[in-house]
């Protein structure tokens, strides 16, 4: 998951993203809402997390002009403790949750996947395809019985394919949402990773699970 954080509290801010890249997720950090507002306008993000009070736009406002342009994107508010109005304010305009500070990291990484699946339909923290199955809370991999071991890009990597079996990705899609830069065509870093990920979950050459699109990318098989 791509995760935009608006938050002005540095010591905070920090905690969120070292917190959320540990469990796996790319995180874009920033500190006002300015320039929260044009992130969140200008790029795509599965959850955005924004502290109400920030310097420039509040976060109240960056909210109900994302939901007065119809972007549905999941917002969860991060508010102080004494904030009761701002927090009924903003699920009035269309947050999907709140979490007051101080808060643990599982909590946010819970609460997180819990919006997402609200988004997706998704009843389940739980992907899977034929006999493989991968567990986005718990972040097991199985192939059938067997356990399989990823590291946490490469299972980053996994699912964000897995999330859209047939879909056909760029490498340099995945390079920004698997490692939140742009792909340099010099580099072989996502074939690299490709191949590593299709020898730990025992991906035969014959008929693949994440098949190559000669000339544009990697998709995983809807078969």
């Amino acid at each position: 998951m791509k995760v935009l954080a608006v938050e002005d509290e540095r010591k905070i801010a920090a905690l969120i993203r070292k917190g959320l890249e540990e469990h796996g997720f790319v995180v874009d950090l920033c500190h006002n809402g300015d320039d929260g507002y044009t992130l969140a306008t200008t790029r795509s993000y599965d959850a955005i997390l924004l502290d109400i009070m920030v310097p420039g736009r509040d976060g109240l406002s960056i909210l109900r002009q994302l939901r007065e342009q119809k972007n549905a994107v999941p917002v969860i508010l991060l508010t102080a403790r004494g904030e009761l109005n701002e927090r009924v304010e903003g699920l009035n305009l269309g947050a999907d949750d709140y979490l007051t500070k101080p808060f643990y990291i599982d909590e946010l990484v819970a609460r997180l996947h819990a919006v997402m699946r609200r988004k997706t339909g998704d009843q389940l923290s739980l992907l899977q395809a034929g006999d493989l199955t991968v567990n986005l809370l718990t972040r097991e991999v199985k192939r059938g019985a067997e356990k399989v071991e990823l590291t946490t890009r490469e299972f980053a990597l996994l699912t964000y394919l897995l999330r859209s079996p047939g879909r056909v990705f760029t490498r340099t899609q995945i390079c920004e949402h698997v490692w939140n830069y742009h792909h340099d065509p010099g580099t072989n870093l996502v074939d690299v990773y490709v191949q590593r990920v299709r020898k730990k979950i025992s991906d035969g050459p014959e008929q693949p699970l994440i098949e190559t699109v000669r000339g544009v990318g990697y998709r995983f098989s809807k078969a």
